[in-house]
């Protein structure tokens, strides 16, 4: 009797120990987490916790709260005045708990297609534990990357802004494809890149584009000699009541801009206009032109 007693009091001593060993971490009244050294439990149920460095209340628990400290903006506002080695050691817990969850969802949906796979035990062994380590680290630096380009995302947006409203650019700028381009490549370049000086974006660069033009224009220029052209001109008034009148042409290969004429001075009788036309014409070529197209507007 005596030792069933006892085995049965061992046992019951045992169990206690385990799930005392087994108690989580972020339990209300154990708390071990290191997301604790960072926060208050304002109920004592863990439900709420309040920052340590902006003294902000964050609801949901001590996982929200880690990423309050990380700065991911999932689900919480980021901290401001959390110091950048704390900030960095959330976002790598957060960002394991999220691989971690990855990984286990990804090994529910696929562990039982990788067991019929393999036909004996020792294989599905393999498979499995194959499975359960491959590259072990990579993901979890993967989704700690994407979370900092999120947080960069936001930064890179904001200086971009201010280039804008500082340099008094037109909002339309971003719809044009160069600058898509331009973005592009800077992201190729990568880290370390040194926008043009102002000596190159007035002398060397201005003349390579330039030239690429010329390129260009000599391409449009065979076409119109096998296709023919339309002149296109039309005339329009800037805010400072300046005239200007603009030439194009137009072929299968696409529509080219040639020159602008600023026509605030000159009279607008029938001789000078077609003075002006004739001047377009004789730079495209008399006998690639099939027909020319005008505004009939009175500047």
């Amino acid at each position: 009797m005596s030792k069933t007693v006892g085995s049965g009091t061992g046992s019951i001593g045992t169990t206690r120990g385990a799930t005392s060993r087994t108690r989580r971490k972020n339990a209300a009244g154990n708390r071990t987490g290191i997301g604790w050294k960072h926060g208050t439990d304002v109920q004592g149920n863990g439900r709420k916790v309040k920052c340590n460095y902006c003294s902000k209340t964050i609801s949901g628990g001590i996982f929200r709260f880690k990423h309050h400290l990380a700065g991911t903006r999932e689900d919480s506002e980021p901290c401001a005045t959390v110091p950048q080695e704390v900030k960095e050691l959330m976002l790598k817990i957060v960002a394991e708990a999220k691989e971690a969850s990855l990984k286990k969802r990804k090994f529910d949906e696929d562990c039982s297609e990788e067991i019929e796979k393999d036909n004996s035990s020792q294989s599905k062994g393999k498979g499995i534990l194959n499975f359960v380590t491959k590259g072990k680290g990579d993901g979890t630096q993967v989704t700690i990357n994407r979370m900092m380009k999120k947080d960069l995302k936001e930064q890179v947006d904001y200086q971009c802004s201010l280039f804008f409203y500082t340099s008094a650019l037109p909002f339309n700028v971003v719809k044009n494809p160069k600058f898509e381009k331009f973005c592009e490549m800077v992201g190729r370049y990568g880290i370390g890149y040194k926008p043009p000086s102002y000596l190159d974006m007035r002398e060397m660069l201005l003349k390579k584009v330039v030239a690429n033009i010329d390129v260009t224009l000599e391409e449009f220029r065979e076409e119109w000699e096998r296709t023919g052209c339309s002149i296109m001109s039309y005339g329009w008034t800037d805010r400072k009541r300046h005239c200007i009148c603009n030439f194009l042409v137009n072929s299968p290969k696409g529509t080219i801009f040639l020159y602008s004429l600023d026509t605030s001075d000159i009279s607008k009788t029938t001789d000078k206009v077609m003075k002006m036309l004739d001047d377009a014409i004789k730079f495209v070529g008399e006998e690639n032109v099939v027909q020319v197209v005008t505004n009939n507007a009175a500047n």
